[in-house]
């Protein structure tokens, strides 16, 4: 057996989807997204049951309503995780016995993309399993313990999440609800709108693009929709482009935008800025004259 070392024409030369996340406050338009995409390849992940917005387009859709389901076609769409044991799921005993339910998993191969609507009703979907689980209720006295509850929510959607962020040669597109709140310091923020913190804290580092869906002003005054794609934005969106290929802002149009950041991008065209960087020094403040 050779050390598998994959060469970097080998990883050059793979296919590999892009995954993202995008968020937009209700009304925003997010599954109307999908009107611009192929619609013979994606396959529409419906958990909101809210496909008025694609009402008459014609796109291969399904509508997992329990956890349980959200799990079987998670490992369908992606393989099987040979770290795990048999008995969790996303394992090889999972993917084998999802084989047999839903038959030969090659007929994923004619879909690109996986449009997952929304992260958001997945959480409560799969917080709503959580507190059935024993971990869920305290062992002495049996009632519902609702930290017990969280904690499990959290590892069962990032394991979820996870999973299908690793199906390599498929694009996976999140997409949620966005809240608008005040911070201790009375400043707004703008948070995922996901049941507990620990999915909403950890899905950026999970993900390649954090997008958020909103309208702007042009130049005339007129409310324009577009992707707020980079971290560093004057409305405080949150936004990630892990490709480096995305201008601060792009238009709504999610197939010219996986098209945009598949393009070919030269090694020197994200210079790495490694000199000390040069920082004001904080204004003086004025000191009162004790003797007045």
């Amino acid at each position: 057996m050779t050390l598998p070392i994959i060469t970097a024409d080998e990883r050059l030369a793979e296919m590999r989807g892009v995954k993202a996340a995008i968020f937009g406050a209700s009304g925003a338009g997010k599954t109307t997204l999908l009107r611009t995409l192929k619609a013979s390849t994606t396959l529409f992940f419906d958990l909101e049951a809210g496909d008025l917005a694609i009402e008459g387009l014609a796109i291969d859709t399904i509508r997992p309503r329990t956890w349980r389901e959200c799990r079987d076609f998670a490992v369908f769409i992606g393989g099987p995780n040979p770290a795990l044991r048999k008995d969790q799921p996303y394992s090889r005993a999972h993917y084998d016995a999802v084989c047999v339910k839903f038959g030969d998993p090659a007929a994923l191969d004619r879909y690109d993309t996986i449009f997952v609507d929304s992260i958001t009703v997945a959480g409560r979907v799969c917080f709503q399993w959580c507190k059935g689980q024993p971990e869920a209720h305290s062992d002495k006295t049996g009632k519902p313990d609702v930290r017990g509850a969280y904690g499990l929510h959290g590892r069962e959607m990032i394991g979820w999440l996870t999973h299908l962020q690793h199906t390599r040669a498929k694009n996976v597109i999140f997409v949620g609800i966005l809240d608008e709140k005040l911070d201790d310091f009375n400043r707004k923020v703008f948070v995922p709108q996901i049941e507990g913190s620990k999915t909403g804290l950890e899905l950026p580092g999970i993900v390649d693009e954090v997008l958020t869906l909103t309208s702007l002003p042009d130049q005339q005054g007129e409310p324009r929709r577009v992707f707020v794609c980079q971290t560093q934005n004057p409305w405080g969106y949150p936004a990630k482009d892990r490709s480096g290929r995305l201008d601060l802002l792009e238009p709504p149009h999610l197939g010219r935008l996986i098209e945009k950041i598949r393009q070919p991008l030269p090694i020197d065209a994200r210079p790495l800025v490694t000199d000390a960087p040069r920082i004001p020094a904080p204004a003086a403040t004025p000191q009162s004259d004790p003797t007045n």
